[in-house]
């Protein structure tokens, strides 16, 4: 049987077929293949871990090939497999028969069951104990694709990995219990311990999508960033936040249509609080999209442990970074192309706190994922393209003291330093940026007042303008019911815009006369049109009426104390 394994780097990778050879000779262990660092170092983990569970280490000289021999392979994931294929490359050692007379199995000759493969992956502790690795979920839908129905994987992973359905999953504590499946799976004859099994229910791309928020029936287990700041005020929602109706109302728009939001203004007057509450208002992500997700966590070693089998993470990732995040940090990179922010944000969001005090370089690095919802990272010659769509949440100060425009509070600041303050965001990622809202602090009257909004009110709304879009959105080809899918109206391309943001006679007029006297570019015209577009639909109206362009044309423009260029 043909034990296979997976050299992952960044968000795809390549299956390894590892095979052992046993010969006459010195006892030393060979690997070739392009193997590095850490799968060099499998020589001694398996070789101690085999002794140390009771096995007989073979007294040969053992030369391991990893194919295809161009390809470097990375990771600690090689151990298990390394492992097994040296304790089954000679049928006669004594503790392996023994192993296998425990499984009561009897090695077949069928070719047919020769060509088989399976997919082992493991890291050995010395003794003998296999530990979790990371990016199992791209392992195994790259295996499945190509057929393969087997798995030994670790048993930490095992409810990561029966994410996908239709395969035999075989979890493992030690490399006893990996062999003795590995008999089993070879011979045939095997009690499945689990199976693949179908994912919890996901909106019906077929059908109108359920739109749902699962925090509302039971707590969400994991915590996309641990130790944020953030944590308090997910809890809440948005009827303690009083005197700030001009930005609840811009994130109730924002969520509905999937627009990117920046809130400027002085120091303490609720930005931070409100922007960290978005999440609420965001439905749960799509079958596809959490699919690869969890694919992108998987990578980075961030799925919990405890998942629960068969479930996907469905509430949409919230990610904060620090303001001395490097450019990997966000964009991702490192030797491996780990995924950065912006793809630990996809299907979510990415909030920048205190924009302003990013690198300019991090800042615009931003522009290519917000434009094509993917970041590709190249590394030594190899590139791999990970996924990153994501909502951009902005808040930042006006200047650097804060206090420019304030109404209360005198700005130190000279022109020349609030100008170069704001030209770090640069006029290009601003314009990527639909809504821009001024936050002021707010009055005494209304901090005491009752609270105008409420969350649940606001996801109702959100969810009728998001099932309009999909019904409007929805394309069909021949071969498919439905091709793919455009959830939000900040999504549109330019000929889809034009035919579904359809406006009465004075709507148009008006529309014009923003765009001519703003000398708005195309994409900010564009944008002006589709925050028009997801308030109507939040109103369920089928046309943009002037009332509408109004709004969003408020929406779109900056406070006129601001820097000019702006």
């Amino acid at each position: 049987m043909e034990i296979l394994s997976f050299s992952s780097f960044g968000y795809e990778g390549e299956l390894i077929k590892v095979e052992a050879d046993l010969r006459r000779g010195l006892p030393v262990i060979d690997i070739v293949g392009l193997p590095g660092s850490a799968v060099k170092e499998a020589r001694d983990r398996m070789r101690a871990a085999i002794r140390n569970s009771g096995l007989e280490f073979p007294v040969s000289r053992i030369l391991i090939n990893l194919s295809p021999a161009d390809q470097k392979k990375e990771g600690s994931g090689f151990d298990l497999p390394i492992a097994i294929a040296v304790l089954t490359a000679k049928e006669a050692e004594k503790k392996s028969a023994e192993v296998k007379a425990k499984a009561q199995t009897i090695i077949p000759q069928d070719e047919d069951r020769e060509k088989e493969s399976v997919m082992i992956m493991g890291e050995l502790e010395l003794s003998g104990r296999v530990r979790p690795v990371r990016g199992l979920i791209g392992a195994i839908s790259a295996a499945r694709s190509q057929g393969i129905k087997y798995f030994i994987v670790p048993k930490e992973n095992e409810a990561e990995a029966l994410i996908e359905d239709g395969i035999n999953v075989f979890g493992v504590s030690d490399l006893i219990e990996a062999l003795e499946f590995f008999y089993q799976i070879e011979s045939g004859k095997f009690n499945t311990k689990s199976q693949g099994l179908k994912k919890e229910s996901f909106p019906d791309t077929e059908t109108a999508p359920l739109f749902v928020w699962s925090d509302t029936e039971e707590p969400e287990d994991f915590d996309f960033q641990k130790d944020s700041k953030i944590g308090l005020g997910l809890v809440k929602g948005f009827e303690d936040i009083r005197g700030q109706d001009g930005l609840i109302r811009a994130l109730e728009i924002a969520a509905a249509g999937g627009h990117n939001l920046i809130a400027y203004g002085p120091p303490g007057c609720g930005k931070t609080l409100s922007l960290s509450r978005f999440p609420l208002l965001l439905p749960d992500m799509d079958e596809k999209t959490a699919m690869e997700t969890t694919r992108i966590y998987s990578i980075a070693g961030l799925l919990p442990q405890s998942i629960q089998k068969d479930r996907l993470l469905k509430r949409p990732p919230f990610r904060m970074p620090s303001q001395n995040a490097s450019m990997e940090g966000i964009i991702g990179g490192a030797g491996k192309c780990m995924p950065g922010e912006v793809s630990l944000a996809h299907g979510g969001v990415l909030f920048l706190d205190e924009a302003a005090q990013f690198k300019a370089s991090v800042l615009q690095s931003l522009r290519a994922p917000l434009e094509t919802g993917s970041v590709t990272l190249s590394r030594a010659g190899r590139s791999s393209t990970f996924p990153a769509r994501f909502q951009l949440l902005l808040a930042i100060n006006p200047c650097p003291c804060g206090n420019f425009g304030s109404p209360r509070k005198v700005c130190t600041c000279l022109p020349y330093e609030i100008e170069k303050y704001w030209k770090k965001l640069t006029a290009p990622l601003l314009d990527r940026i639909d809504i821009r809202v001024p936050v002021m602090p707010p009055k005494p009257e209304n901090i005491l007042a009752e609270a105008k909004y409420s969350t649940q009110t606001m996801r109702e709304k959100i969810k009728n303008a998001r099932l309009i879009q999909w019904e409007r959105l929805k394309f069909t080809n021949k071969e498919k019911k439905v091709q793919n899918i455009i959830y939000e109206n900040a999504k549109l391309s330019p000929q889809e815009t034009a035919e579904v943001c359809k406006m009465s006679g004075e709507a148009e007029r008006f529309f014009s006369v923003i765009v001519d006297s703003k000398k708005l570019s195309g994409r900010g015209s564009h944008a002006l049109l589709k925050i028009s577009r997801t308030i109507a639909d939040i109103e369920s109206s089928k046309n943009i009426s002037l009332a509408h362009i109004e709004e969003a044309a408020a929406l779109r423009q900056w406070i006129k104390y601001l820097p000019d260029f702006l």
